[in-house]
């Protein structure tokens, strides 16, 4: 399963992405603090994108931690977003640890109802639920 999601340059893993770009173009995919990627995101209309930039990786551990650099609150409603991908081993089988620290997409008093906390989790939640949906369609779920 790392084979398929440890690698930065490449989320084609998931439903929501149409493709991943690494910026500057031909960049490595494997530099903390460096190797940035933006995310094509499938939509009816537009480039919505999401801009990443790796903040460490550990192969051995198999996870990697990246930060959200630039997201339009209309495409993910969160500022301040950092996050951690790991593969573990739970008894011979993968088990996938995905999990985020991220502040609502209008961080002052009194937000609107689109960029509140609830918007906030369950737009991370369902991007989450449908990235592990995916590799549990494709690899098979663990009982």
């Amino acid at each position: 399963m790392w084979e398929a999601i440890g690698k930065f340059d490449d989320m084609s893993w998931h439903p929501a992405v149409d493709r991943t770009e690494m910026t500057p173009e031909g960049a490595a995919a494997d530099v903390p603090d460096e190797s940035t990627r933006i995310l094509h995101l499938k939509a009816e209309s537009g480039d919505p994108t999401i801009t990443e930039q790796l903040m460490a990786i550990d192969p051995e551990k198999r996870q990697y931690k990246y930060m959200i650099t630039d997201v339009a609150v209309e495409v993910l409603p969160v500022t301040n977003y950092s996050s951690t991908l790991q593969v573990k081993d739970k008894d011979g089988k993968a088990e996938v640890v995905w999990k985020g620290g991220f502040y609502r997409g209008y961080p002052n008093n009194d937000p609107p109802a689109n960029l509140n906390d609830d918007t906030a989790m369950a737009a991370v939640d369902g991007i989450y639920q449908a990235g592990l949906d995916a590799l549990a369609e494709r690899f098979g779920k663990a009982e």
